[in-house]
């Protein structure tokens, strides 16, 4: 009976707690890379970006713990704003356009010493509603901190890798820009 009493308390604690951290200790991820390079020469073509999965795993990804978001629109977001900056394309939006890029992500978050932080882009692109021409696989790591108790412990490295694995990924498709068009820039 006594048992019993404990094992309700000890339940009513744990979830009182995790109704608590739900609200305040979830990390919730928005990233902005920005470009170091702009392309003298821009793909003519209108660029349609979609991403059509983002899987993550990590510590906090286990079952029943839910410490980390990171919505696919966001991601969406800072890939179509990339390629507007480095101008890769005449242009990138989420709607429409001439050449449709479609992206499966995926970030592994592992402990070691430290966080690391791996982002993979596999990457399909060509004529909307057509067969891609090219499929593109990019992957990247950055070093967080040995801890992370806020959600910049989390933002900054997967920031740093996001930029880096678009770095290679537009790299990679600016050299093929005959492919779709264009030509290779300079």
């Amino acid at each position: 009976m006594i048992r019993s009493r404990f094992v309700r308390l000890g339940n009513v604690i744990a979830m009182t707690l995790s109704l608590l951290c739900a609200e305040g200790c979830v990390h919730k991820i928005h990233v902005n890379p920005t470009s170091p390079t702009v392309v003298s020469t821009p793909i003519p073509q209108s660029l349609r970006v979609q991403v059509s999965s983002l899987a993550i795993e990590g510590a906090d990804h286990m079952p029943g713990i839910t410490l980390f978001d990171w919505p696919v629109t966001d991601l969406r977001a800072a890939i179509m704003n990339y390629i507007q900056q480095r101008r890769t394309f005449a242009s990138a939006n989420a709607e429409t356009g001439t050449l449709t890029m479609n992206v499966k992500a995926w970030l592994w978050v592992r402990s070691r010493a430290e966080y690391r932080y791996t982002i993979r882009l596999e990457t399909d692109l060509g004529p909307s509603g057509n067969s891609p021409i090219k499929s593109y696989l990019a992957q990247k790591e950055a070093i967080g901190s040995v801890v992370r108790w806020r959600t910049a412990s989390d933002q900054a490295p997967i920031e740093k890798a996001i930029q880096s694995v678009l770095d290679d990924l537009l790299l990679q498709i600016e050299e093929d820009a005959g492919l779709y068009g264009g030509k290779k820039p300079t």
